[in-house]
This record gives C-alpha cells, sequence and structure tokens, in this order.
C-alpha cells in the first residue's frame, strides 16, 4: 500500500472514530451527569399535563420519560413546552429527549431522528354535540388548531377550504371553541378525550364531543437529537421492553383503560408494522 492509500485509510478510520464517538457522546453525557432531561407538554392531558394535586407535570408521556430515566439510573428533568418548541428545543441541545405527543414525519425527520412508535392515534375533532358527522363538513367551517403539529398540516392538505386557526396549544384552541371563536378543534383523539375529561360540569362537558371520524392515522416517536445512534437504540430497546414486560399495556390503562375518565381501546402496541 503506498503514502497516498495509507493516508486515506486512516483518515477514514478516524473519521468513523469520531463518528462513533459523537454518536455515544449523548447517552454518555447523560449518564456522566445523572439526569435525563426531557420536553413534556405541560397543559395537554393526557399525555401531559401538571397536575392540580402534586403541582407537577404528569401524564402518558412523563410516565414513559420516568421509566427511560429509571432505566440509566438517572434522575429525570422535565422541561415544559409547547408543540412549535419540540424541534427547537432539541435543535438547541436544552434538551435530550422530546415525549411530547410528537408525531413522526418525514419532514421533522430531517431535523431530529425518532424512536420507534409507541403510541398511534388519528387526527380528529371536538365540535357541538351532533354537529359533526363527516369529514365534508369540514370544508365549511372555522377550525382551530395547534400550531406546528400533524393535524394542521393534514388539514391544510386535506381540507384547503376549511378556514384554520392557529394557537400555541390545545386548550387555548378549545377555550375559542367555548367562546365561539371556532367551531371545531383539531388535534389527536386520545389529547381531545382528556382534554373533554378535564371539564368537572358534566352538563357543559355534555355540549361537546370528539368527532366519530378521524382523517389520518398518525405515529408517535420518541424525539432525539439527530446522529445520537446509541441513545436512538437504547430508546428502542427500552420501549420494546416495555412491551414485552406489560409496562407499556399498563401505562395505557392508567390513562385510557376502562375505569378511566376517558376510555379508549388500545388498538396499537410497540412492535406492530406501522400503515
Amino acid at each position: 500500500m503506498n503514502a497516498k492509500k495509507l493516508l486515506a485509510v486512516l483518515i477514514g478510520s478516524a473519521s468513523l472514530l469520531a463518528a462513533n464517538a459523537a454518536w455515544a457522546d449523548r447517552l454518555a453525557d447523560i449518564k456522566k451527569a445523572g439526569v435525563l432531561r426531557v420536553a413534556a407538554f405541560d397543559a395537554n392531558p393526557p399525555f401531559g399535563f401538571v397536575d392540580s394535586k402534586t403541582r407537577q407535570i404528569s401524564g402518558l408521556d412523563v410516565d414513559y420519560a420516568n421509566y427511560l430515566a429509571q432505566k440509566l439510573g438517572v434522575k429525570l428533568q422535565l422541561v415544559p413546552t409547547n408543540p412549535a418548541s419540540r424541534v427547537p428545543l432539541l435543535v438547541s441541545k436544552k434538551v435530550d429527549l422530546v415525549l411530547a405527543n410528537f408525531t413522526i414525519t418525514s419532514e421533522r425527520a430531517k431535523q431530529v431522528d425518532f424512536s420507534i412508535p409507541y403510541f398511534s392515534s388519528g387526527t380528529q375533532f371536538i365540535a357541538a354535540k351532533g354537529a359533526l358527522k363527516t369529514p365534508a363538513q369540514l370544508d365549511n367551517l372555522r377550525i382551530g388548531v395547534d400550531k406546528g403539529t400533524t393535524n394542521e398540516i393534514v388539514l391544510r392538505e386535506k381540507h384547503p377550504k376549511a378556514k384554520l386557526v392557529a394557537y400555541d396549544d390545545t386548550p387555548f384552541a378549545f377555550t375559542a371553541l367555548r367562546n365561539g371563536s371556532v367551531q371545531a378543534i383539531s388535534q389527536d383523539g386520545p389529547k381531545l378525550i382528556g382534554l373533554l375529561a378535564t371539564i368537572n360540569n358534566p352538563t357543559e362537558r355534555a355540549k361537546w364531543e370528539v368527532s366519530p371520524f378521524a382523517i389520518s392515522n398518525d405515529y408517535m416517536g420518541v424525539g432525539i437529537p439527530k446522529g445520537e445512534k446509541q441513545l436512538v437504540e437504547f430508546v428502542n430497546t427500552t420501549l420494546r421492553e416495555m412491551e414485552s414486560n406489560g409496562q407499556a399495556e399498563q401505562i395505557y390503562n392508567k390513562w385510557f383503560g376502562p375505569q378511566t375518565k376517558t376510555p379508549l381501546k388500545r388498538i396499537y402496541k410497540i412492535g406492530d408494522k406501522t400503515l
């Protein structure tokens, strides 16, 4: 082997080692710091919200975050986020992971990596009881959406005639609906069911319902900084473990089981083939 070829091989090997080291950095840094920083919703039940009793962020996504932190043997630090801030928090390295009802899309995958899906839901709507029965009706409505979500993107693509009004998060949109500023709001079905459950007055709650149809099927994953191969592998391995040991089903039933205020049949399991 001549000197030029040897130099090329050495440079290539060094680059590969550097890449592997970079992939390992975030996972190693988390263990070294003893803290896993996770962005989670604080106003979108049941995935992430402030518990009125404990004043701490709680929810389905938080339960997954806690399991990941325990698996690593580190403390969990939750960072409140809204839909539009999820990608910026990861890109700016202010958090290690995002567990915030984060739908996997090809556009987002250009900026961040995703775990395998751990939850699936569809884009649905809350409207006055009996007012929204078919997707065709959406074209004539003024609809509140969460800014920067796939629900907004899907609606614009499938129902371009609908008038969309963007809000920072779902509770703001729901307030607009209740005030008459919009005629419906859009989000993932489970989140909408959780939102209705926060209305304590049965009479008021009975005025609204989640649409009997969905216009998309979305898969939620853990958002991970781009290029962190070992962190991705750790998260994926842990998610599969949670399904096999029953933890995933236990968490689901805690928030959507038949005894909850938001009963919803579990139709997706971690590892199922995506559509």
